[in-house]
């Protein structure tokens, strides 16, 4: 029945999409500038006695599409700047190049209030808890994704070690797979170890959004707790962008990011990056780990090296009458992990380590105003990479590297594993507008996994080896109603249904369906006080790594049962200044959960891997500010905090061995759940000089500060804070990190050279089960960035 809907609506599109080819439009672009050469951010573009339009972006750049052929008066209208008129003919098929330069309305800028406001501003005043990070004012630095999400009030980002270490991502207190990643609305769950997070360099971003608890229907997913959107560049223009950086512990980052496009909308869009390092940073060890009694030694990591390169490149057409964006794309990556702890460093390992590539061919189409009002995305890809474990040292290994040879072979398991996990993924996205303040929409997700495994030391064991598939399919439904800066309401359903088989028996097929539904409500008392609020019944499948495991660090546990939560919703945003020279802007949430058969992550048996397993219920109470000072345009500062409670609310535990329910109430019940940071935040101030050595030179002084409460380590009623069993500590210290960065950037942002100092007091930091993380380092990032309109 899903395979019959997908080629019907395939049929549909390619019918709509070519009969729609046969026409031909034209379009007007350009770039808007001040007086004084400054780019105009929001400027309206307006095709006077038409319905055509645009709004020029961060750099000014504007486009009007899909224009009919005409005499046209252009007018230009922008906030503090006087409104123009230009004439203009534009001919059949015609490209009009429009560049202007709008002068400042002295008398306007005197009384006017409200300014523009940038896409990740916009994104944030949605129905949603949302925060959007610009990261634009991030190129310059060494900062991957994830080292810019750990900034956002509510989310925590933890690592098990320093570059390309496996991480955990926390948005008020849900983690691990709780959270769903995109990119440019597309699901991350096949992408493989070679394309995460904590790999990616934020220069490929221009935003990244973060969606704590109810997650928008058009993002697909069945996040139970949030989700991250990656939103890539879209600048259809020439472009080069290059950067590279070197820092501690021999680390090494190069970015390229370019885009070349015609007159006749053919587009070339290359990104390619690398990471490297060595991660030979030094640990605080005790007695367990290195014999030594009585005392802590420093030692250094020695099997922890890491690198990745990546190629993402894309080919196609653009502003077309037939579509928006039209690209094939290809997306290759390789990456190299030693490994050199398990879950906790009494597990060292000196030559256990990781392969992987990504091979995955993308297609890409976008079209608004397919039919009046009906706007199609369509995407859809294939990860034909593969994941390889070699463990294959008859040996083992303490943490001063010595090493002592054995019989069998192996520091943990002993294995030489290559397996695909053949991800595939298709994506189709129909929204239609009603009216000018009403629009429904239909989203559907189809992902696969069926993992083929290939040992390599025992060939003979492939035949008995299981088939580990997974085929999941996500249909949502939106209705949305809209009164800008007004009022907003936003209500979803969406029905998930998975199929796994984890075995050959005839009882080892199982189909799951669910059905979850929310909604989302904002309100503007201003235009700059808005309240808002937003409910969901949110139902989440276990996925693939943890059912089957990861034959690395994660244990498989097929009897994992789905989980469901209600996450509630409520916030508020502020801004306002005084004299006109000190702005603010106030953003509080608070969040409520409660979830059924929460899926966590704990330690097995020995306290070498984790592995998932499920909590008859757990509830969240929490909350997070963020407050942000400017005064002018060259003092900015701000602060994040975030409370998060999650209680164990499972009153009687499961016996292992019979499956039945203890009379006894759990020694756990009520308690709060471990190695779950609960108090944490940031705050930063930065200092932006202009004309610094020559005009159009700019230098950016910045400080951040990083704290999280100490936290229990293990289940809080199992022990003390001052109690030890066996050398093992029952909390997580208390962190608190500062960094420096300094950015000089000249010719008006041409060539920038930045220097970073993070941890500056060397302070022990610690995150998944006290795993620590890299001390003191010093990092310097050289970027070259060009542009050139048509």
């Amino acid at each position: 029945m899903q395979i019959k809907k997908f080629l019907l609506l395939g049929i549909l599109c390619t019918y709509v999409i070519f009969s729609k080819a046969q026409t031909t439009s034209s379009s007007v672009s350009g770039q808007l500038k001040s007086s004084s050469g400054e780019p105009v951010y929001a400027a309206t573009i307006k095709l006077l006695k038409s319905s055509y339009g645009a709004i020029s972006d961060q750099n000014g750049f504007y486009k009007v599409t899909n224009v009919k052929p005409g005499d046209y008066i252009v007018e230009i209208r922008a906030v503090g700047f006087k409104s123009q008129k230009k004439s203009i003919k534009i001919g059949n098929g015609e490209d009009v190049k429009l560049n202007l330069s709008i002068d400042e309305d002295v008398n306007e800028m005197e009384t006017v209030n409200v300014i523009g406001r940038t896409k990740a501003q916009e994104v944030n005043r949605q129905a949603f808890n949302v925060t959007a990070i610009d990261a634009k004012k991030l190129y310059n630095t060494t900062l991957d994704i994830s080292g810019a999400l750990d900034r956002v009030a509510g989310v925590r980002v933890r690592e098990t070690g320093g570059v390309g270490s496996n991480f955990n991502l926390s948005i008020n207190g849900f983690s691990g797979s709780h959270i769903r990643y995109f990119i440019d609305g597309i699901p991350m769950d096949n992408f493989g170890s070679s394309f995460q997070i904590n790999n990616i360099p934020i220069n490929i971003a221009d935003r990244v959004e973060v969606y704590k608890g109810v997650v928008p229907m058009w993002l697909g997913s069945d996040a139970l707790g949030g989700a991250v959107n990656i939103v890539t560049s879209d600048r259809q223009k020439n472009y080069l962008d290059a950067s590279y950086s070197y820092g501690s512990f021999n680390t090494h980052r190069t970015v390229i990011n370019t885009a070349a496009t015609t007159k006749s909308g053919l587009t070339v869009q290359l990104s390619t990056f690398q990471n490297y390092s060595d991660n030979d940073y030094k640990m605080k060890l005790g007695t367990r780990n290195t014999g030594v009694i009585g005392k802590d030694v420093w030692l250094k990591r020695f099997n922890d090296t890491y690198h990745n390169e990546t190629v993402i490149a894309n080919v196609g057409l653009v502003d077309k009458s037939f579509a928006d964006k039209l690209l094939f794309g290809i997306t290759l990556g390789q990456n190299y992990k030693e490994i050199q702890t398990g879950a906790r460093p009494e597990a060292k390992f000196g030559q256990l380590h990781r392969r992987g590539n990504i091979i995955m061919p993308t297609l890409k189409y976008k079209k608004t105003d397919l039919i009046k009002g009906l706007d199609v995305t369509i995407n859809a890809n294939y990860n034909l990479g593969y994941e390889k474990t070699i463990d294959t040292a008859k040996a083992t290994y303490d943490w001063y590297g010595v090493r002592t040879p054995k019989a069998t072979i192996g520091e943990r398991e002993g294995q030489l594993s290559k397996f695909k996990n053949n991800n595939g993924l298709a994506t189709t996205m129909l929204s239609y507008k009603i009216s000018d303040h009403q629009s429904i929409a239909v989203n559907n997700v189809f992902s696969t996994f069926d993992r083929k495994t290939n040992n390599l030391l025992n060939p003979a064991n492939d035949v008995n080896d299981p088939p580990k598939k997974t085929n999941k399919n996500i249909l949502g439904l939106g209705y949305s109603y809209d009164v800008h800066d007004r009022w907003s309401a936003n209500f979803f359903g969406k029905y998930i249904t998975q199929n796994n088989v984890i075995g050959k028996s005839a009882n080892a097929e199982a189909t799951i369906n669910k059905l979850g539904y929310g909604l989302a409500l904002a309100y503007y008392f201003t235009p700059n006080l808005q309240i808002k609020s937003s409910y969901e019944l949110t139902n989440r499948m276990p996925e693939a790594n943890e059912i089957f495991g990861d034959l690395e660090n994660q244990e498989a546990n097929p009897a994992l049962k789905p989980e469901r939560s209600d996450n509630m919703n409520l916030g508020v945003i502020y801004g306002f200044n005084l004299n006109k020279v000190h702005n603010f802007s106030i953003s509080a949430n608070g969040v409520y959960r409660y979830s059924a058969d929460f899926i966590y992550n704990r330690l097995n048996n020995n306290q070498t891997k984790t592995v998932a397993d499920n909590r008859e219920g757990v509830n969240t109470w929490g909350g997070d500010a963020d407050i942000r000072y400017s005064y002018k345009n060259w003092l900015s500062a701000g602060t994040t905090v975030t409370y998060q409670l999650l209680r164990n609310q499972e009153k009687y535990a499961t016996d292992p061995q019979t499956g039945k329910k203890f009379t006894k109430v759990s020694d756990v019940y009520l308690d709060q759940m471990p190695n779950i940071p609960y108090l944490f935040g940031n705050a930063d101030v930065s200092v932006s000089l202009k004309n610094v050595g020559a005009k159009g030179n700019n230098l950016t002084i910045g400080y951040n500060l990083l704290y999280v409460h100490s936290f229990w380590l293990y289940w809080p009623s199992y022990g003390n804070s001052s109690s030890t069993t066996s050398g093992d500590k029952y909390v997580v210290p208390e962190q608190l990190a500062h960094d420096l960065n300094f950015v000089y950037s000249m010719k008006n942002g041409r060539y920038n050279v930045s220097f970073e100092a993070r941890n500056i007091t060397d302070k022990p930091l610690f995150d998944n089960f006290s795993l620590q993380k890299p001390g003191r380092g010093f990092y310097m990032n050289l970027r070259y960035f060009i542009n050139k309109t048509q």
